[in-house]
This record gives structure tokens, sequence and C-alpha cells, in this order.
């Protein structure tokens, strides 16, 4: 029996990357999940593999920053599987890599509306089921911004710094309510947005280096989402307000001296393919 047997979970985004893999490892366990994302196209493709073996899975084409639509999530957990358990705030964009009055404003209201409008309706929709039960476990998926600034990635960035405090803040208030809220930081995942950046003109020089840092940091994302497993899990039953890491420095030391042998014993790296999309600059662009 695994450890998420008989529970149910909502992952946001999760129709690839990190969020199909812990909607898959939660399946592992026992749990049933239901998916959202925006395209309905992907949440079709993910169920595909989601519903194989016959395993429990349900899904929406949503858009996070809705909160009607992430609403239509929570009733079609219960809906289809009669109850709610686990809900992952995981969907998330990044803004192109770049001074920050040079991103087209577009962009930047695309990351608050997924990243934090996103968090807040989620999370919203989570505490509607667990309050009354006085049990759950809301994850927030953070990242790299969480707790320092992270300049030319500045949307992305201040957005996880908001999630943190938005968390932390939450478990506060709810604090002897029974509910477990944790921000979870999965470290560098080999991703679609990680391997292939986007880029404000003038500024994709700087991502010359990426190849080399997916290949000494990134990691698998079945890695992260099996800690995330252990975090809904009863193994943190009376415990939130806890920022969890998925990998620490041991990981980032062990893949420096990796990528340092190998460059010492002249051995062929291993290419990721990573490629920077170039979108002109919303500002004249000065030499950095």
């Amino acid at each position: 029996m695994g450890v998420l047997e008989g529970k149910v979970a909502v992952v946001t985004g999760g129709t690839r990357g990190l969020g199909l893999a812990i909607a898959q490892a939660y399946q592992a366990e026992g749990a049933a999940v239901v998916i959202g994302s925006r395209q309905a196209a992907s949440v079709a493709a993910a169920l595909s593999q989601l519903t194989q073996d016959g395993r429990r899975a349900a899904g929406l084409a949503v858009d996070v920053a809705d909160g009607d639509q992430v609403r239509q999530l929570g009733r079609l957990a219960l809906e289809q599987f009669g109850g709610l358990d686990i809900w992952v705030n995981n969907a998330g964009l990044s803004a192109p890599y770049g001074a920050t009055m040079h991103i087209d404003p577009g962009d930047i209201t695309a990351v608050v509306h997924a990243n934090i409008l996103g968090t807040y309706w989620g999370s919203r929709e989570a505490m509607r089921y667990f309050l009354p039960r006085r049990s759950g476990k809301l994850i927030n998926v953070l990242g790299r911004g969480t707790d320092r600034p992270v300049p030319y990635q500045n949307a992305y960035a201040a957005s996880k710094a908001w999630m943190r405090s938005f968390t932390l803040s939450l478990a506060k208030e709810y604090r002897q309510s029974g509910i477990g809220v944790f921000g979870f930081l999965p470290g560098m995942v080999r991703t679609d947005m990680l391997i292939h950046p986007t880029a404000v003109a003038g500024f994709e020089g700087r991502l010359r280096v990426m190849e080399t840092i997916v290949r000494m940091w990134a990691q698998d994302a079945e890695i992260p989402a099996k800690r995330a497993v252990w975090l809904a899990s009863s193994a943190t039953d009376g415990q939130t307000g806890r920022i969890v890491r998925a990998a620490g420095m041991g990981w980032m030391v062990r893949g420096a001296a990796r990528e340092g042998w190998q460059r010492l014993t002249r051995r062929q790296p291993e290419h990721f393919g990573v490629t920077v999309d170039v979108r002109p600059a919303a500002l004249p662009t000065l030499e950095p």
C-alpha cells in the first residue's frame, strides 16, 4: 500500500515537467490526481498517460488566474473521486531574461497572473475544502528568487518571494487548523522553461553559460517529485509553515566537481541542446 493510498490530489500545471512528475509520483503511491493546465490538448495528452493501467486521474483546461476556473478543479476532485486531500500550486511562468524595464509589460503581467494570482486562487480553493475537515496539505512550489533578488529575472524571482511570504503568513494564520501549509523548493529541474529560455534582445549573451549550468545542477523532475510525495504524506502530519528543499548544497557541490573532473580529463560533456529564443526589447538596449 502506498503512502498516499486513498488520497485525492490536485496539481496545477500538471501536464508536463515537474507538475506531471508529481502527479505520476502521487499516483504511484496510491493517490487519485486531478490536473489543470491552460491548453485542453495538453491536458488530454497528459491524461492519456495518467489513466493507463486503470490509474485514477481527471483534468481540466484552466487559467489559474481565474478564480471561477480554479474552483472547477476542486469540484472535479469531489465529483470524480469524492474528496480533496492535497493541493499543489505548481503552475507558473517566467518572463524573458533581461533587465526589467526592457521586458514587454505583457510578459510581466502574465507572470503576476500565473504565479501570484494562481497561487492565491489555488490556495483559496484548497482551504475552502480543508478548513471544514481540519485537515489537508497545501503545497506551493517556489523557485529561484524565493529568498534573494535575482537581477534579469526580476518578475519571476519577485513572484516567488511573494509566494514564500504568502505561504508562511497563511501557515501562521491557520496554524491551529490542522492543515499543513508548505513551500516547496524543487531545485533546478530539466524542463522546457530551463532548456529553451527566452531572452530580451541585447541580453541573450548572458545565457551562454546555460548549457554548463544545466549540466552541473539540473535534475530530472522525478527526483524532486519523490520529495513532494514525502511532503504530502503522513510524515508531515501536524507540521505547517515549512520551506522544504528537494536538493541542498551537496547536490551543487557534486555537480560542480563532476563538471571540473570532466574538463580535467577532457571527457566529452553531455549536451542538452539549450537554445535561447530572442524577443525584441521594450526599450532601447544599452550595453549591459
